[in-house]
Order: structure tokens, then C-alpha cells, then sequence
């Protein structure tokens, strides 16, 4: 087939936002890689599917924007963002589309407790999660496998199954961290980003004291919303009441690990995984446990953390193993925590989206560049 004409044949496309850093960004990036690009807006999905037929395209999905700051509607949001990635999916198999991340992986990545316990499986060291287990009894025959499958029960070896059974209020939380020994931990609502709704509490039941930090506040007439800013509270019936509204939401328990420190600073890492490497490694230091960097905490590159060079190899492997769990993700964001002392990496969460670094865009423009590449070489393949 003559070149020019394949060429003209394949397109790459960008979904996304108009005038973000997501899409001014990788756009400079295209334009750097001589890669033409079709932007699309989400506001404009369905005009685009309906004349996608006769050419082929390979799709890199943004995020849509969500502009609400009410927690309450977490759930919703996810719920209508996980039909808009079905659409896509289903899509695939109508048009001639290549996803650089499959709208099936992204969906995937949305839930923070299936990640986790889908990397747990494959054997991966990840931060704990906390969870109170409900003995069921077995059902008969092939009722038991449709009930396991369908309610995400999991064999114990005692003849019995587990259900995994949600936290709804306070009490059951406490109770939980006592049934642990883990007085330490972090909720996290099970559809979210950017911090919103995560906390973080320390309980110390023998002197009956706690202490929370999160950026969740009630509002007289909005509720629980997120007001991108790390509060600390110290009394227990003002905690107790934050809690019970946070835990409103569905929310995942994981144990507070103690972090490795550089120069007085606890810190985790964001590693950008382009293709099964490690594309970007990130510090991000903080004074306080949640290191997200849009609360003012402290970007550092990961060379200056002086990380010893069989510790980089265990991230870079830990990393590549996780990427490996979803076969349709060319990238991802995977946050690491190392253990204070041991330094050995354990996977916080993964984010299917997690390419935007403004340490990167704002100098080298390293991953969108990589991506665009990666894109302009499938166009031109022969």
C-alpha cells in the first residue's frame, strides 16, 4: 500500500478537554513528533463515533473533568464515567480503534479495592488493606461458584466462604483497627482522586486519644465536600462525626506505613509507566501523611533521594509486574510507598491516568513525548 495513503488512512485522536495542561501539553508533544492529532472533545464523543467508520485510530483517553466538590457525588460520577468507557469499549468492536490504554483497563483502575486485591493476588507487595471477613456457608453445587463470582466471595479452606464485608460506621471502623492491632490507617473512598475524601487516623485507645487529618468537610448545605486543603482534627466527637459522614461512602481501610524520610521529610514516589518501563520517578515529600503535591507538598526528583541502586531495581520491577496484571494499559501512574528503614517498596494505589507531572511537562515533556512517539510510529507502520 503506498505510505501516503496508509498514512492518510490512520489517525491518532485525543479525547479530552480543551484547554487543560493535559491536552496543551501533549499537543506540543504531537506537534514535536510531526504527529498529527484529532482532538475530540468529550462533549462531542457521540458526533465523533457516528462518522468513525472507513479509517482506523488509535485513541488516547483524558480524564473527563469533574467540577463538583461534593464527596457525596463520588459514586455517581465514577458510575457515568465507567458507561461512557463501556461505550468506547463496545465501540472497538464496531470501528477500527487502538486504545493506548484500553477503556477496559481504565474502568479496571477506577476501583481501588479490586486493584488491590487483583495486585495482591498476582503476589505483588502493596500497602495492607484492612477488611473484616463474614464467614458464609457454602451453597450447593454450581450455586456456590455463580455466588462467589457474582458477590466476590473468596474461599477460606474450611469449607466455607468469605464476604468481605464494608465499613458503614465509626464504631465498625474502630473495631476493625482493634481486631488488627492496626491503630494507624488511611481511608480512601473507592472511586476518588486527588486526595478527595482520603484521611488519614491515629488512635491511641489506651489513652483515648485520636487525631485525623483529611481535606473533607461538612458544609451546612452541601454535606461532605472536598476542600483541597489538609486539615488536622483533635477532638474525638468532631472526628467521630467526620467519620461517619467520609464512611458514608464506600471507602477501602489500609494500614498507615510508616514512610522512609529525606532530610526530615516523609516521602513516597509517582512512577509513570510507559510500556512496562519506568518512564518518570517522583518524590513527593510531605510534613504530613498525604503527599498528594497539589496540597503543598514538596515535588523532588528521585536521583536526589539517593535511593540505592537494588532498591530502584525492585521499584522498577514491582512496577513492571503491576502494569503486567492489566494486558490493555501501555500506561500508568503507580504510587510507591517505601518502608521507613527496610526501604522496600510497597504499591500504594495504580492510576490508569496518572501521566500528567507537571515536573515533566513544565521541562523535558518526557511521557508525552514518549506517548506520541509511540503513536506516530503505529501510524506510519507499514
Amino acid at each position: 500500500m503506498d505510505s501516503q495513503k496508509e498514512f492518510s488512512l490512520r489517525q491518532a485522536v485525543l479525547l479530552g478537554n480543551p484547554g487543560t495542561k493535559r491536552t496543551d501539553y501533549f499537543e506540543q508533544a504531537a506537534a514535536f513528533a510531526k504527529l498529527p492529532v484529532l482532538f475530540v472533545n468529550w462533549s462531542g464523543l457521540d458526533a465523533w463515533m457516528q462518522q468513525a467508520g472507513g479509517r482506523e485510530w488509535f485513541l488516547k483517553i483524558d480524564p473527563p473533568l469533574w467540577q463538583s466538590c461534593c464527596l457525596g457525588e463520588l459514586e455517581n460520577l465514577a458510575e457515568s464515567y465507567r458507561k461512557q468507557l463501556d461505550t468506547l469499549a463496545h465501540a472497538a468492536g464496531k470501528y477500527q480503534i487502538t486504545f493506548f490504554n484500553h477503556p477496559d483497563s481504565i474502568k479496571q483502575l477506577l476501583d481501588k479495592r479490586a486493584c488491590k486485591k487483583k495486585l495482591q493476588k498476582a503476589g505483588l507487595a502493596v500497602t495492607q488493606l484492612l477488611e473484616k471477613a463474614v464467614p458464609q456457608e457454602p451453597a450447593a453445587g454450581w450455586m456456590q461458584d455463580k455466588n462467589q463470582e457474582s458477590c466476590g466471595q473468596q474461599e477460606t479452606g474450611t469449607g466455607k466462604s468469605e464476604s468481605m464485608q464494608k465499613l458503614h460506621t465509626a464504631g465498625e471502623l474502630l473495631e476493625l483497627m482493634q481486631e488488627s492491632g492496626v491503630y494507624q490507617v488511611f481511608l480512601k473512598p473507592v472511586y476518588g482522586s486527588g486526595a478527595a475524601g482520603v484521611s488519614a487516623l491515629r488512635w491511641h485507645p489506651a489513652k483515648n486519644r485520636m487525631v485525623l487529618y483529611t481535606c473533607a468537610l461538612e458544609h451546612p448545605k452541601h454535606g461532605l465536600v472536598n476542600t483541597k486543603k489538609l486539615r488536622c482534627f483533635t477532638g474525638r466527637d468532631e472526628i467521630m462525626s467526620l467519620l461517619e459522614s467520609i464512611l458514608q461512602m464506600d471507602c477501602v481501610a489500609e494500614r498507615w506505613h510508616a514512610k522512609a524520610q529525606h532530610q526530615g521529610y516523609s516521602y513516597d514516589l509517582r512512577a509513570v509507566v510507559l510500556d512496562g518501563s519506568v518512564e518518570f520517578l517522583l518524590g513527593r515529600l510531605s510534613r504530613g501523611p498525604v503527599t498528594n503535591l497539589h496540597l503543598n507538598n514538596h515535588p523532588l526528583s528521585a536521583d536526589e533521594l539517593q535511593i540505592p541502586p537494588a532498591v530502584r531495581a525492585q521499584i522498577e520491577e514491582l512496577c513492571a509486574r503491576a502494569a503486567g496484571c492489566y494486558p490493555g494499559l501501555r500506561c500508568a501512574g503507580i504510587d510507591i510507598l517505601l518502608e521507613r528503614g527496610s526501604l522496600q517498596p510497597r504499591i500504594i494505589e495504580m492510576n490508569a491516568q496518572g501521566d500528567l507531572i507537571y515536573q515533566d511537562i513544565f521541562h523535558e515533556n518526557r511521557i508525552y513525548r514518549r506517548q506520541a512517539q509511540i503513536m506516530a510510529e503505529w501510524i506510519k507502520r507499514a
